[in-house]
């Protein structure tokens, strides 16, 4: 009988949280992470991506990589964000423990930094300072606005925010009801490039060419959680507390993940690839061979 999934005490976090990187790889392994800890993560491949989705959504902590390529990067899009969303926290990344820029970005207004490639309890930690941060600037700034209103502008603004979110509420069934059925959202198709597969995380689904090829949720997040470490031998308790969310002995986590890593070796090579992508380093754990970075 396998072990009850362990609860991070984080796990009660409730923030918004956007990750700016133009990796891939990195992103989804820093939002698989912090939506462990049941953080929502929102995620932009470049600057201009980020600043897009900051004009139509809230967020508490951004956290953006320095070195970007295009023309703007991470310092740059802090001046940005301190201009058009100041109530963000920003954490830059940086995958270099001294840097200029991260000095620069702490003075123009960054709450902290992060050193890639940290430790997972690291990252947590980091963010969740960032949330804590966010969460007392909009207590400050909550306590202000009600000290600048009487109970009477108080009650005034209530009502007419009631008022209107009903009319919206109105309008917005009204849109969605089309002909007689609810209409279904427009869901993007989202994929990424690992080596000479095409990664389609919402579908828990790769493909080979045009040949798509089915996993499991737990094959699938192996495979990202190896490719994102692309470069070290990853041992089979780590990939079990990371994909599993539960802790067992080397011992045990080898026979844990030893059925799926060869299912996924069987399908990979049933579309055409050397199950040989995934290397067992016998003794150590699984790592990505070369060729799928």
């Amino acid at each position: 009988m396998l072990p009850a999934p362990t609860t991070p005490s984080m796990m009660t976090a409730s923030a918004h949280i956007l990750i700016v990187d133009d990796e891939d790889l990195n992103r989804y392994a820093i939002s698989k992470n912090l939506q462990k800890v049941g953080y929502t993560v929102s995620e932009a491949s470049n600057a201009i991506e980020a600043l897009d989705l900051l004009r139509r959504h809230e967020y508490e902590v951004v956290l953006t990589d320095i070195k970007m390529p295009g023309g703007m990067d991470g310092v740059e899009l802090l001046r940005h964000i301190r201009t058009d969303s100041p109530d963000a926290v920003v954490i830059l990344m940086t995958g270099y423990a001294s840097l200029p820029s991260a000095v620069e970005a702490l003075r123009l207004g960054a709450h902290d930094y992060f050193i890639k490639p940290g430790s997972i309890n690291d990252l947590r930690n980091t963010v969740g300072r960032g949330v804590e941060r966010a969460k007392s600037l909009k207590r400050r700034k909550a306590l202000l606005d009600a000290i600048r209103h009487d109970i009477y502008e108080l009650a005034r603004s209530d009502s007419n925010e009631a008022t209107q979110t009903s009319a919206v509420a109105a309008v917005t069934m009204e849109a969605a009801f089309e002909g007689g059925r609810w209409r279904e959202p427009e869901v993007p198709v989202v994929s990424m490039q690992l080596g000479t597969l095409t990664v389609y995380p919402g579908r828990y689904q790769i493909a080979v060419g045009d040949q798509p090829i089915d996993l499991t949720p737990t094959e699938f997040e192996l495979l990202m959680y190896l490719g994102a470490h692309s470069g070290r031998v990853v041992p089979c308790h780590e990939l079990v507390r990371e994909v599993r969310s539960y802790a067992v002995d080397e011992a045990e986590a080898r026979e844990v993940i030893r059925p799926h890593i060869s299912n996924l070796r069987r399908k990979l090579k049933t579309a055409g690839q050397s199950p040989d992508l995934i290397v067992n380093v016998r003794g150590l754990g699984y790592r990505m061979n070369d060729r799928m970075r």
